[in-house]
């Protein structure tokens, strides 16, 4: 795979509540073509909002590889959904990355036609 190319595709990493994961997965199913979706059940390690304390924290991982086209909706459902009422420490965090190519093992499908 060329890794000489520009990136097309980017890979968003939510970290959400538990309790918030079918609401952001229901929401992604409304959108036209919805992205698939893979959920990592984990645990986070960090500064949480009582005294400061290093603590953890369980929470579930949703990744979702994505044309770059259609990051900005794929991020702001995810923040909607993942939000809990005006918004609360720990409620998670998106990032977004670039991904260099991608390969459909079954179709033989590359970059973008393999995130069909």
């Amino acid at each position: 795979m060329a890794a000489d190319k520009e990136t097309v595709m980017k890979e968003i990493k939510a970290y959400v509540r538990n309790n918030m994961v079918n609401k952001v997965i229901d929401a992604l199913a409304q959108l036209p073509e919805p992205p698939s979706v893979a959920a990592v059940p984990l645990e986070t390690y960090g500064h949480g909002v009582i005294d400061d304390a290093y603590g953890r924290l369980r929470m579930t991982k949703l990744e979702v590889d994505i044309a770059d086209a259609r990051v900005e909706e794929v991020v702001i459902v995810i923040e909607r959904a993942a939000r809990t009422g005006e918004g609360h420490p720990g409620d998670g965090r998106i990032l977004v990355a670039g991904v260099e190519a991608a390969l459909r093992i079954d179709t033989g499908e590359r970059d973008e036609d393999a995130l069909k």
